[in-house]
């Protein structure tokens, strides 16, 4: 398929990776490439962002658009083949299409994990590890789809292993936090072994329904974010932390992965200014702008002047901060337009 897959992961939680994949995917479908958004998080935070009010209905409604429901076939063992789902589209953008999540997705994790370590002994599993992956390249197909972000659950299930494996490349989201760092050394030691992994298991599943692809996963960079401001700048209080993140992806972080493949050569990228390094961005917190992209379901830099509900000073404090994220959005939109062909 065309289409690229992009992976927002870290396993932990409460580093705004649902906010960064709606952002980021919106961003890429307001300049007229298609995206394809895939709620593998049992929370469900991304399909309650875009759904909004209509996320209770379209549950009850039990039409059976979602990741869950759509793979039940392999995971049921139905010979019953896995086909490309109704997606939703949001009226606010009808360049976005939505695999929405499932809130029971995590029970498939018992028997995928014995699928991946069962080395294709067990014929019954062969088909789950690539079930994923077939049903997002269906769904790519059917609607033309330039980019696939996934939106990946805070853990180091099955599932993420299965989909991370699927993906081109991913992109890291982190905030400056006493646990940050922690979480980036365990990345270090897991997403190589994931890795290597793919690589050793592919043969196992090639005559399987839905055989593994075969992909790069390759490393974007890091989203620094969840902070707040004093005169323009981040507060004293996150800049040790900000410094120590940057610090440890350009050392230890990078060095790794480039031994075994895993990072976007970015050279280019330098020279035509786009990044100064790995940092794709440092985003404060949305603030006032939160509530308003809720409540009209965009992003907060797609909010127009009468959304903010504002008048006088506040407006214009709210149009600055809006132009900000704004600016951020825009080059990492270009970071993948440009890296990820």
């Amino acid at each position: 398929m065309k289409a690229k897959v992009i992976s927002i992961f870290n396993h932990k939680g409460g580093v705004s990776k649902t906010t960064s994949t709606y952002n980021i995917g919106w961003k890429l479908a307001e300049i007229g490439k298609k995206v394809l958004f895939v709620d593998a998080d049992p929370q469900c935070n991304l399909t309650g962002l875009i759904l909004g009010d209509d996320f209770e209905e379209y549950y009850t409604d039990g039409n059976g658009n979602n990741i869950k429901d759509a793979v039940r076939s392999a995971f049921e063992g139905k010979p019953v083949p896995i086909k490309p789902i109704e997606c939703y589209t949001p009226i606010e953008n009808e360049n976005i299409y939505l695999i929405p999540g499932h809130m029971d997705l995590s029970e498939y994790d018992p028997s995928l994990s014995l699928a991946l370590n069962s080395n294709n002994s067990i014929s019954t599993l062969q088909n789950l590890p690539g079930s994923f992956y077939e049903l997002i390249k269906l769904c790519s197909e059917k609607y033309d789809i330039d980019y696939v972000f996934v939106d990946m659950n805070p853990g180091l299930s099955a599932i993420n292993q299965t989909l991370f494996v699927s993906s081109d490349g991913f992109i890291v989201p982190t905030n400056p936090d006493p646990f940050s760092i922690m979480a980036l050394q365990t990345m270090l030691k897991i997403l190589p072994r994931w890795k290597k992994w793919a690589e050793d298991s592919r043969s196992f599943f090639e005559e399987a329904t839905y055989p593994l692809p075969n992909k790069d996963m390759r490393f974007i960079g890091e989203i620094i974010q969840r902070f707040n401001l004093r005169n323009k700048k981040a507060a004293n209080a996150y800049v040790p932390k900000i410094k120590e993140i940057k610090t440890f992806i350009e050392g230890d972080f990078l060095s790794k992965l480039e031994q075994v493949e895993m990072v976007y050569d970015i050279t280019m990228l330098i020279e035509k200014g786009l990044v100064e390094g790995y940092c794709l961005a440092e985003i404060s917190d949305f603030g006032a702008l939160l509530p308003k992209s809720h409540k009209y379901k965009v992003p907060v830099y797609a909010l127009s002047d009468n959304q903010m509900e504002q008048k006088g000073k506040v407006l214009g404090q709210m149009k600055t901060a809006r132009d900000r994220f704004n600016t951020h959005f825009e080059n990492i939109a270009a970071v993948i337009v440009e890296l990820v062909k």
